[in-house]
């Protein structure tokens, strides 16, 4: 991106609707013409984060600032953007021609200046033949370029896209995405865009925002987000994903899938546990066995058009996905090769659940808003605050909510090769992590249950 000045600068922005956050102490840096793309699931808070660059929203504590200047509380009409909305608000009583030309004439821009404004835009959308068309006999990529259009022709300093492609069918909405690219490079001016699609993502931008939970999970350019995720979310959002438990030995080795590897990884300290992420189609996929570096047996091998995807269980128990432009059938004993400038290691966010807890008696303590029963707390007093640990194999969920000591709801998964770790929101909105053989789904409302034996009880840190 060169050494362009930050046209956008989001300082230490926060929000919060009620008791849920929807966006954490984000700082995000824009630069002079960047196409930059927020990124995440839904309710993640991105679009709640742009409506906050438009005007339409206020943060709770933090600024925004657009050229130095502290736009925080100015209203939208006075700011320098503009924005193209998901359903593109278009006027139906207008034609082409004068939707576009609406924003000009409300600003009293000279006739003149406002056809020739028009038809540059026209133009710049492939639009030159439309401008007497009523909008709604417009089909929904044309409707898109309209919208484009009347956002430009103010000739704002940024352009902000809020998921503007999702209405459209899959095939107009690649055609779209080439066109969105060339006209950011034809006007030259900042771009920020959201949106729930990786693909659309990688495709379109400069740099792309990661955002889960109104946390930023990653910036990055992106090759940097789909090569080198910083964590296992990343990983697991953009792409597919084999992403592993492992253990870093020493520098440039690694353990994982029950076999030490060579890697380019350094830094991390020795024997120290971490997550190790490697692309499927970075898998070589051999018949000649006694070559390889581990084996494993084809489980099942399907078309995708480009590839085949294969799902494979390597000679230690754990499941891997390849990729590759050859298909090797069910049941065929293969051969595995990892390059090590393909396996990408990554610090682990947690390794075990810590919560802040209260002793309530003896053989009670109190955490995450619930009391449970533990062993025997001789050398703590009622009241006394405490760390509470529990291992994430030690968390069993149940089916009916209701009967576990706490409820919660399955807000992530991630499957680890030969177990799933999951992230259960509780009904108080905090979070417990999980590993298990079991199977369940996103939004699985669960019971959460927690043998005595395993609450590990320690002094508070100070």
């Amino acid at each position: 991106m060169g050494n362009r000045e930050n046209i956008i600068e989001i300082k230490n922005v926060s929000k919060s609707f009620g008791d849920k956050c929807i966006l954490n102490n984000v700082n995000i840096s824009v630069k002079q013409g960047e196409f930059l793309t927020l990124l995440g699931p839904s309710g993640c808070g991105k679009t709640t984060l742009l409506r906050m660059i438009a005007g339409f929203g206020s943060p709770d504590s933090g600024e925004i600032l657009i050229n130095g200047t502290d736009i925080t509380d100015m209203p939208p009409h006075e700011r320098p953007v503009n924005t193209v909305f998901q359903r593109y608000a278009l006027f139906p009583h207008l034609d082409v021609y004068e939707n576009i030309a609406f924003g000009l004439k409300l600003h009293k821009v000279p006739e003149d200046e406002i056809d020739k404004r028009v038809r540059k835009v026209l133009k710049m959308v492939s639009m030159t033949d439309y401008e007497d068309r009523d909008v709604e006999s417009l089909s929904g990529g044309q409707q898109q370029r309209v919208a484009i259009a009347r956002a430009i022709v103010n000739q704002p300093k940024v352009l902000l896209l809020d998921e503007p492609l999702s209405a459209l069918d899959l095939k107009m909405r690649k055609d779209m995405q080439i066109e969105l690219k060339e006209m950011h490079r034809k006007l030259g001016i900042t771009f920020i865009y959201v949106t729930h699609d990786q693909e659309e993502a990688l495709t379109l931008s400069d740099t792309i925002v990661v955002l889960d939970n109104g946390d930023i999970k990653q910036i990055g350019t992106p090759t940097d987000i789909y090569n080198e995720p910083q964590n296992a979310f990343v990983a697991d959002f953009i792409g597919e994903s084999n992403i592993l438990n492992g253990k870093m030995i020493q520098d440039k080795l690694v353990e994982f899938a029950g076999h030490e590897f060579e890697c380019v990884d350094e830094g991390f300290g020795e024997n120290v546990d971490v997550d190790v992420v490697v692309r499927p189609e970075d898998i070589y996929i051999t018949n000649k066995v006694e070559s390889a570096q581990f084996t494993a047996k084809v489980k099942s091998c399907t078309f995708k058009g480009v590839h085949y995807e294969m799902f494979v269980d390597t000679d230690k128990g754990y499941e891997l996905m390849i990729q590759d432009y050859n298909a090797f059938e069910p049941d065929t004993e293969v051969g595995l090769i990892i390059r090590p400038a393909d396996i990408q290691v990554m610090h682990k966010e947690r390794s075990v659940n810590t919560f802040e807890g209260e002793i309530i008696s003896e053989n009670k303590v109190r955490f995450l808003n619930a009391e449970w029963e533990c062993e025997p707390q001789t050398e703590f007093e009622a009241g006394q605050k405490v760390q509470v640990s529990v291992n994430f194999s030690s968390v069993d969920l149940i089916d009916h909510p209701e009967d576990g000591t706490l409820e919660g709801e399955v807000y992530f998964l991630l499957y680890k090769g030969n177990h799933y770790h999951l992230t259960v929101m509780t009904d108080h909105r905090e979070y417990i992590w999980v590993d298990t053989n079991d199977i369940w789904d996103k939004g699985d409302l669960v019971g959460i249950n927690i043998a005595p034996k395993d609450i590990k009880i320690t002094k508070l840190d100070d």
